[in-house]
């Protein structure tokens, strides 16, 4: 099962302020522990929403709204890709993390749609469809573009 762990925003990490030294330590000798474990798949930090968007789809239409956006308890501040064996792991691993920010915070843990989940409605061809863009994904990764 792969999951993807969202670290929430707080008003410093929407404000642009940076993680401490020592933050940034014990984060990175987590991923270690993490990619050792073969569980991390992916993770990064995201900038604050001032630098970002939202694209608001009404029927045909679409509204661009250019960031900040105001409710920071509900924005993401970075994420993982995890592959465990259930959620209880990624619970447990999540429970092993330093505290991501400078007070109280949170991590939602999603579990990600597998192929498999959408039945019948992925048919042959969608799935064939699936697999060549996540092997071109694949390649592109490991060639540096």
């Amino acid at each position: 099962m792969r999951f993807m762990v969202l670290i929430k925003a707080d008003r410093n990490s929407e404000a642009g302020v940076m993680p401490t030294e020592q933050l940034l330590a014990e984060m990175g000798r987590f991923n270690d522990d993490l990619v050792k474990a073969g569980v991390m798949l992916a993770g990064e930090g995201l900038q604050p929403s001032s630098k970002g968007a939202r694209v608001r789809f009404l029927g045909k239409d679409r509204q661009v709204i250019k960031g900040p956006f105001p409710e920071t308890n509900e924005l993401i501040a970075g994420f993982w890709i995890w592959k465990c064996a259930s959620l209880d792991e990624a619970i447990d691993w999540v429970k092993r993390c330093p505290n991501p920010m400078l007070g109280e915070s949170e991590v939602e843990i999603r579990q990600i749609f597998e192929a498999e989940d959408f039945g019948e409605n992925l048919t042959p061809e969608l799935r064939a469809q699936e697999e060549r863009l996540r092997e071109q994904i694949s390649r592109q990764g490991t060639s540096g573009t």
